[in-house]
């Protein structure tokens, strides 16, 4: 309802997103397609030279299973020349998140340049988990107009990932529309090789919960230090939090599902110095 209204009520028709063969990017492939049509959603695969084989084919599978376009653009040559052009300044650095951030910001130019082209509205697959620990690139994964799952968490993208697969089959020609590989897998940004999320993040069972008490409930560190948690994990990702909220305030709209969403849900100065 949200994504339908956001289109309808501004005027606009066709969406566009970038398909990675994950589950977020998944599930808002199905939301928009059942909201505007197959006919209405395009997808981008975007694949660098991290990118797996496994996850171009999950992403095409699902396009196929849903009906709807997609096109392929392999990013390699793009990140190339950035690299080419750092290099008398980057020379003698390590690879790092500044590299990464480079894929993510190439693939964010493609696809906004396809949304202008074409005058379809991007559709941001951010997860709440991922945005409340500011875990994407600004201007890179973050751009879009909508941010469909901005208020999910991933744990909730699982669940949401089960209801869909539960659907009968005549709803989308076939039971279990997203490829079982797109969910059994690690969760992994792509952009180094053998990357995982939980290289940079808790697993996300466990940091959802305190996630949830932090933002929904608003607990603070003693409290959820009483409740169980971690101390040394509750400093460390009530300090992610805080940290990006200059993220936030830069980030799609979100569409509303949950108590407290970011955005005009949840205010909050960008310096604020809460834990000090």
């Amino acid at each position: 309802m949200g994504i339908r209204d956001y289109f309808q009520k501004l005027g606009f028709s066709k969406a566009i997103l970038g398909l990675s063969g994950g589950i977020d990017s998944a599930v808002t492939a199905v939301l928009a397609t059942e909201a505007l049509g197959a006919e209405n959603v395009r997808v981008l695969l975007l694949p660098s030279q991290f990118s797996s084989g496994h996850s171009v084919d999950d992403a095409k599978e699902l396009a196929e299973n849903l009906g709807i376009q997609y096109d392929i653009i392999a990013i390699k040559s793009a990140y190339e020349a950035f690299e080419s052009m750092l290099s008398p300044l980057f020379s003698g650095l390590p690879f790092n998140v500044t590299e990464e951030n480079i894929q993510a910001r190439v693939r964010g130019v493609l696809l906004m340049a396809m949304s202008n082209k074409f005058g379809h509205i991007l559709l941001n697959t951010t997860n709440k988990s991922e945005m409340a620990v500011g875990y994407g690139t600004l201007y890179g994964d973050m751009c879009g107009g909508l941010a469909v799952l901005g208020d999910v968490y991933k744990t909730e993208v699982y669940e949401l990932v089960k209801y869909i697969n539960s659907i009968p089959a005549g709803k989308y020609g076939r039971v279990g529309v997203i490829p079982q590989n797109s969910i059994t897998k690690p969760p992994s940004a792509e952009l180094r090789p053998g990357q995982k999320d939980t290289d940079s993040l808790p697993p996300y069972e466990v940091l959802d919960p305190l996630l949830f008490e932090y933002i929904e409930r608003r607990k603070g560190p003693s409290e959820l230090v009483a409740k169980g948690f971690d101390e040394a994990l509750v400093k460390r990702v009530l300090r992610m939090v805080n940290i990006n909220e200059f993220k936030r305030e830069q980030a799609a709209p979100v569409i509303r599902v949950s108590s407290k969403a970011f955005g005009m849900g949840r205010r909050l100065p960008i310096v604020g110095k809460y834990l000090s």
